[in-house]
């Protein structure tokens, strides 16, 4: 006696696939499109980044490995020689201490003046757009034309030096003096730039809510503690930003060294961009001015990430 399964099926079994008529989805789905967008977006941006950034960085790095004289011809791989020329450089604690006093003059009367003015220039008083006018221009200013005007005013017989013989004071040699040199370079400097951070800083003091004044009023808090207690922290962020972007930029000073001053009196107001400079087109030691590019890139990358770290400790609102 057999008993059937209900399988009448005699034959191999069929293998299974997609139903007649379904066809498969198609690659180039609206997903993939988008991606290509975005990667066409950005592709210029990572073409520069590469051309005008990353590459210029290794052949810094190859040209500091090497002693190119384009006079001659030649260009020879040296090692870690250039290197080794850096502890042996008489004149690059001079450079280092004139970069030093630099930014640090620069950061402190920067920020300081921008600071001051913006707080001003935030009072509800007629004639602040005009004030904001006159303090931002110098910032679209040619910084070479800018440069050029004031070495003609600090002249020994220039317009600086004018003004104060009117009220009987005999004027130094500015851009010549031992002492004057470099405060002059740097005067020029924050005149030049402090409107930037005048209007950064004015944008956030204008963000701080009022309530907060009120209520401190109310407490009893003094005009002074309310700035230390109240503006400072809630404008902390910008005060990182700018100061960043401060302190990046007086590393890189070069123009205003070169029109004024030259470097001198002596070796005084020689920065480190200015002497790096001198070392590769001046005196054609390419070998020793890329290693000292890669010195300043050293510091310059230091102190970014040192600033950025120590804003857990003073930034509000970071942890």
């Amino acid at each position: 006696m057999t008993v059937s399964t209900g399988d009448t099926r005699t034959g191999p079994v069929a293998k299974t696939g997609p139903a007649p008529g379904r066809a498969r989805p198609p690659w180039w789905t609206s997903r993939r499109r988008d991606q290509l967008a975005g990667y066409l977006f950005v592709a210029p941006q990572l073409v520069g980044s590469i051309v005008f950034v990353i590459l210029p960085l290794v052949l810094v790095v190859w040209y500091s490995l090497h002693e190119w004289n384009v006079l001659a011809g030649t260009f020879n791989y040296v090692g870690g020689d250039n290197y080794a020329q850096l502890a042996e450089d008489t004149n690059l604690g001079g450079v280092l201490k004139a970069t030093g006093l630099f930014s640090v003059g620069l950061v402190v009367f920067n920020l300081g003046l921008a600071l001051l003015l913006a707080v001003l220039l935030n009072q509800k008083l007629r004639g602040t757009i005009v004030f904001r006018t006159l303090f931002f221009s110098p910032v679209v200013v040619s910084l070479v034309a800018w440069t050029i005007v004031w070495g003609f005013l600090l002249q020994d017989n220039g317009g600086i030096n004018g003004l104060l013989d009117t009220i009987g004071v005999d004027g130094p040699n500015w851009l010549r003096g031992e002492g004057t040199a470099m405060l002059s370079v740097v005067v020029v400097q924050v005149f030049k730039n402090v409107g930037l951070n005048m209007v950064l800083f004015l944008a956030a003091l204008q963000g701080v809510p009022g309530e907060l004044y009120e209520a401190a009023e109310v407490d009893g808090a003094s005009r002074m503690r309310q700035f230390w207690r109240i503006t400072v922290p809630l404008i902390s962020p910008t005060i990182m930003l700018t100061s960043i972007i401060t302190v990046v930029g007086s590393l890189q000073v070069f123009a205003q060294i070169a029109v004024l001053t030259q470097g001198g009196p002596g070796t005084s107001t020689t920065v480190l961009v200015y002497y790096l400079y001198q070392q590769a087109f001046q005196f054609h030691h390419f070998g020793y001015g890329a290693t000292l590019s890669i010195v300043l890139f050293a510091i310059v990358l230091a102190l970014t990430v040192l600033q950025w770290q120590m804003r857990k400790k003073w930034v509000f609102h970071e942890s």
